[in-house]
C-alpha cells in the first residue's frame, strides 16, 4: 500500500455548513472550480448534508441544478456527497423506492462517491442506500458515526467495520462529527480497524475541541491513507483542520500528499473574500471549544442552539442547555448526536430548560424514537420516558422502512404539474413544503435568495446591530418598483442621505430622522415583534401558547369543537423538529388566532379554548 495521504477536501459542503449555516451560493463556487479542479483532490465534498434544504429554503436555488454545475466545472476530480442512509437528505425515513430513485439521479447527476451513515449506527438503514449506489456503479462508503458513551467502544466500531466490508463498500470512513477523537483514541480505533478490515480508511473530524491536527498525524502514522481537511479560510473552530496545514506538515515526507501548496494558499485567498460576503451567519461559537468533549453538540448544532436561545431572549441559558443535552441523550441510550438526532436531543434539551419542568413537552420526533421509529437505540431507553411518550402504541422492533409503502408514484401525483423532472418529485419528497413553496416560486418566475447585508466598513461601525432588506420589490399606488439601497449616511445624525436605486435608476434622498431603532436581535427580532404585535398577549388557563418561537405546521381543531384536557389542537415547527401543542383545559375552541405556516413566539396566545364548566 502507498503511503501517500489522499485529501478530501469539504469547502465547497462541511466548511461553510459548519461555519455559515450552509449559506454559499453556487455562484460563489463556480469561479473558483478551475482551480480546484487542477489541485489533485482525491474528491470535493460538494452536496448532501445540508446543502440541498439550504438551497430550497434560502438560496432559492436548484439543488439539482447546483450538482450539474458543479460536475461540468469540475471533469477531473471526484465529486462527494453526505447521505444519511433511509433518511436520505431530511429528518424521516423514506421508503426504499424513495431511496433508489434518489441515489440513482444523483448519480446520473454526476455525484461519484457516496458516504452513507446511520444517526444510530443501524446498519439496516444503511442497506438500501449502500445496494443503489453499487447499482450506480458509484463508491459507495460505509460511515462510522463516532461517538463516546459507556457502551460505545473499539470492539463495537471494529465489528461495524467489518460488517460494511460485508455489505459491499468501497471504503469506511470515520465520521467524527463533533470533535470527540482525542490523538491516541484515533491511534487505538484507526490501528484496529486497518487490522480487521481490507478497505481503505478516510477519516473526518471536526477541529472544535482544538485536538484535529492530532488526530489526523496519529491516524496517519496508523495506516490511514485518506484525510478530510477544509481550506484555510474556512477552517477550525467548528469546521475541519486546514488543507494548507496538513500539506505542508507532510510535505518531503513518506507521507506526502503531492498536493500543490501554492495552488491552495491561492484558493484560500479567493474564499478568504468570499467568507466576508457571508459576515452575517456568522457564528458566535466558532473558536475553540473543550466542552464538546462532554456534551458532545456538533458545531451547527451549537449555532441552531444559540439563534433558538436568542429568539426567546434566553441566550444566557447556553450553558444550562449544554449540561441538559447529555441527561437527555443518556434518557434516549446514548445515540451520537448528528443529524437527525442531534436536532432531536438538542431540541428536547431547550425545551426542558424553557419549560422548567424535564419533559412536560415531548417532540413528536423524541415520541417516534422512543417508539423504535428511527431504528435500535444503541443502549435500553428510560423506561419511564418511553412509556410517558409512547403509551400503549405498539413498538417498531423492524427496520422501519420496512413498514414504509412505496411513495414515489403518490408523491408524483401529489406535485403534479409543478415537477417538470423526477428530480423535482425528490425534491418535494425531501421537504414536501419548502420543496412545494420553491416549485410553485419558480413557476411564478418570483423565486428570491434571502438578501445579504453590506459588508461593514472597517472604517465605518456606525451601522452594526441593524439587520434589514437592501434590495426589495414594492407595490405603491398599482404600481411596482425594484428597490436596491447602495448606501447611507451615518447613523444617528438629524438628517441623512440615502442612496438607492429605483428600477436601476440612481435616486438620492435626505431623510429627517424622527426616531430610530437598532435591532440587537436582527431582522428575525424585528419580524418576530411585528408579528407578536398581532395576537393578544396570554392572560387565562385557555390561553394556548407554544413553549418555544417556531412556525405553525398544522392547526387540528377548528373554532367551536369541543376539546379534552391534554388533546393535541396544534403542531408546531422548531429547529426542524415538530411538537405537539395541547389543550391545557377541557372546553370550548373560542377563537384561532393561526394558521399552517405562520411563524409563533411563546408570548402569543394562539388558541382561546374557553372553560364550559
Amino acid at each position: 500500500m502507498s503511503n501517500k495521504v489522499q485529501v478530501t477536501d469539504v469547502i465547497l459542503r462541511d466548511a461553510h455548513q459548519s461555519l455559515i449555516a450552509t449559506r454559499m451560493r453556487t455562484e460563489d463556487m463556480l469561479p473558483i472550480c478551475e482551480k480546484l479542479d487542477g489541485v489533485g483532490y482525491w474528491s470535493l465534498e460538494c452536496w448532501g448534508g445540508a446543502t440541498f434544504d439550504a438551497c430550497l429554503r434560502f438560496l432559492k436555488e436548484d439543488p439539482w441544478e447546483r450538482l450539474r454545475k458543479l460536475r461540468q466545472a469540475l471533469p477531473n476530480t471526484r465529486l462527494q456527497m453526505l447521505l444519511r442512509g433511509q433518511n436520505l437528505l431530511g429528518y424521516r425515513h423514506y421508503s426504499d423506492d424513495v431511496v433508489r430513485a434518489f441515489v440513482r439521479k444523483s448519480a446520473e447527476n454526476g455525484m461519484d462517491v457516496f458516504r452513507i451513515f446511520d444517526a444510530l449506527n443501524d446498519l439496516r438503514n444503511l442497506r438500501t442506500a449502500i445496494e443503489a449506489t453499487k447499482e450506480a456503479d458509484k463508491h459507495a462508503q460505509g460511515t462510522i458515526s463516532y461517538t463516546v458513551s459507556p457502551v460505545h467502544d473499539v470492539a463495537g466500531f471494529v465489528t461495524m467495520g467489518r460488517e460494511l466490508e460485508a455489505m459491499g463498500c468501497d471504503s469506511i470512513c470515520i465520521k467524527d462529527m463533533a470533535g470527540l477523537l482525542t490523538p491516541y483514541a484515533t491511534a487505538e480505533l484507526v490501528k484496529a480497524l486497518t487490522d480487521a478490515v481490507d478497505l481503505p480508511l478516510h477519516l473526518h473530524c471536526h477541529a472544535t475541541a482544538g485536538q484535529s491536527e492530532m488526530c489526523q498525524l496519529k491516524a496517519i502514522e496508523n495506516g490511514c491513507r485518506h484525510i478530510d481537511t477544509a481550506i484555510s479560510s474556512f477552517a477550525g473552530g467548528t469546521s475541519h483542520p486546514p488543507t494548507e496545514s496538513l500539506v505542508a506538515a507532510l510535505r518531503g515526507t513518506e507521507y506526502d500528499t503531492a498536493l500543490d501548496l501554492e495552488a491552495i494558499q491561492e484558493i484560500g485567498l479567493y474564499f478568504y473574500g468570499v467568507r466576508k460576503k457571508y459576515h452575517q451567519f456568522e457564528s458566535d461559537y466558532t473558536g475553540v471549544d473543550t466542552r464538546v468533549q462532554v456534551n458532545q453538540v456538533p458545531g451547527g448544532m451549537i449555532s441552531n442552539l444559540a439563534n433558538q436561545l436568542r429568539e426567546q431572549n434566553a441566550l444566557d441559558r447556553m450553558s444550562e442547555v449544554l449540561v441538559e443535552i447529555p441527561a437527555v441523550r443518556e434518557d434516549l441510550g446514548y445515540p451520537p448526536l448528528v443529524t437527525p438526532t442531534s436536532q432531536i436531543v438538542g431540541t428536547q434539551a431547550v425545551l426542558n430548560v424553557l419549560t422548567g419542568k424535564r419533559y412536560q413537552t415531548i417532540t413528536n420526533e423524541v415520541k417516534l424514537y422512543l417508539q423504535g421509529g428511527y431504528g435500535l437505540a444503541p443502549a435500553v431507553v428510560n423506561p419511564t420516558l418511553q412509556q410517558q411518550a409512547v403509551g400503549s402504541e405498539e413498538l417498531v422492533e423492524c427496520r422501519p422502512a420496512d413498514l414504509l409503502q412505496p411513495e414515489l408514484d403518490r408523491l408524483h401525483r401529489e406535485i403534479i404539474p409543478l415537477a417538470q423532472c423526477e428530480e423535482d418529485v425528490l425534491s418535494f419528497a425531501m421537504f414536501p413544503e419548502v420543496g412545494r413553496k420553491f416549485l410553485e416560486e419558480r413557476e411564478a418566475g418570483t423565486l428570491r435568495p434571502e438578501p445579504l447585508e453590506p459588508i461593514p466598513s472597517s472604517a465605518d461601525n456606525s451601522t452594526a446591530g441593524i439587520a434589514a432588506p437592501t434590495e426589495f420589490n414594492i407595490n405603491l399606488h398599482g404600481e411596482s418598483y425594484n428597490i436596491k439601497v447602495t448606501g447611507a449616511g451615518h447613523r444617528g445624525e438629524a438628517q441623512r442621505h440615502f442612496y438607492f436605486t429605483v428600477d436601476g435608476v440612481p435616486e438620492e434622498v435626505l431623510i429627517e430622522t424622527l426616531s430610530e431603532v437598532v435591532l440587537d436581535g436582527g431582522a428575525e427580532g424585528a419580524v418576530k415583534d411585528s408579528i407578536a404585535g398581532k395576537r393578544p398577549q396570554p392572560s387565562a388557563e385557555g390561553h394556548v401558547t407554544t413553549s418555544m418561537p417556531g412556525n405553525i405546521v398544522e392547526v387540528l381543531v377548528s373554532e367551536g369543537d369541543k376539546v379534552e384536557m391534554g388533546q393535541p389542537i396544534l403542531v408546531t415547527e422548531a429547529m426542524k423538529m415538530e411538537t405537539e401543542v395541547q389543550s391545557p383545559i377541557a372546553g370550548l375552541v373560542k377563537k384561532i388566532y393561526v394558521q399552517n405556516g405562520d411563524a409563533v413566539s411563546p408570548d402569543e396566545t394562539l388558541v382561546e379554548i374557553e372553560d364550559e364548566s
